[in-house]
């Protein structure tokens, strides 16, 4: 379905593709594209999808980070946050806001030639609320040199530092690589790939003790579902469990 500035599709597998779709603004994060990106998200919550990818239609770059022409003088204050709580993303050059849609995610694979960057220092801006994001998922000081400098990653260096998962290299078929990822993360059971992703955001800033307790209460919720039972079953008759999703 192609909504303007994204385009989605729905596998038999469940993977939801959701692919921005701006090529002649290098997918700049105008109002538009935002609008549109946050109700295909919204859309993906339905019961039919099991994992999102987050991609481009550009051959060369997967987000130009916030379209500058948006905030000029006669411009609106608005702020919009995307919030993406459940899903791999993948891509090619990410740069500012597009950099922060990436870390919103739970998994990023990059091609080899694509590189990352906060680079609004060099135009007279500097990534406020990007840093909530870089400092929860790269070392202090590397979010400081991406911020201060300007400066861009490769992303081999994305992988050493930690927030890139998965690098394929450029004379490998990426969407096949893609594709083994997102359909693995498919076939797990969807509620308990919900509720471990809720744990996952939740206990983060908790704690140890509370974390500890939280984590407990949520583990006897996992055990009470159908697929816990029907994938421990499944593992005694050494067989492949059918997840119900309950």
């Amino acid at each position: 379905m192609a909504n303007g500035k994204v385009r989605t599709t729905l596998s038999d597998t469940g993977v939801r593709t959701i692919a921005l779709d701006d090529p002649d603004k290098r997918n700049a994060l105008s109002i538009e594209l935002l609008d549109e990106l946050i109700a295909a998200l919204e859309e993906a919550r339905d019961d039919a999808t099991r994992c999102v990818v987050i991609t481009s239609t550009h051959p060369k770059v997967f987000c130009a980070g916030g379209n500058l022409a948006a905030f000029g003088d006669d411009a609106p204050v608005i702020a919009k946050h995307v919030a993406n709580d459940r899903f791999p993303t993948l891509f090619r050059h990410a740069l500012a806001g597009g950099l922060g849609v990436a870390l919103a995610c739970d998994l990023i694979v990059a091609r080899e030639s694509a590189s990352f960057g906060a680079p609004e220092i060099n135009v007279g801006v500097f990534p406020f609320m990007l840093m909530a994001l870089l400092y929860r998922n790269l070392p202090r000081k590397r979010v400081n040199e991406l911020m201060l400098l300007g400066e861009r990653v490769t992303a081999a260096e994305a992988h050493t530092i930690g927030f890139v998962n998965r690098v394929v290299p450029d004379g490998e078929d990426f969407d096949a690589a893609v594709s083994e990822w997102a359909d693995r993360l498919a076939a797990k059971s969807p509620v308990l790939m919900r509720l471990g992703k809720d744990a996952m955001r939740r206990q983060d800033d908790m704690p140890y003790d509370d974390a500890l307790d939280y984590l407990q209460s949520q583990l006897t919720l996992a055990f009470a579902t159908q697929d816990a039972k029907e994938g421990l079953t499944a593992f005694l008759e050494k067989r492949e469990p059918a997840w119900t999703g309950h």
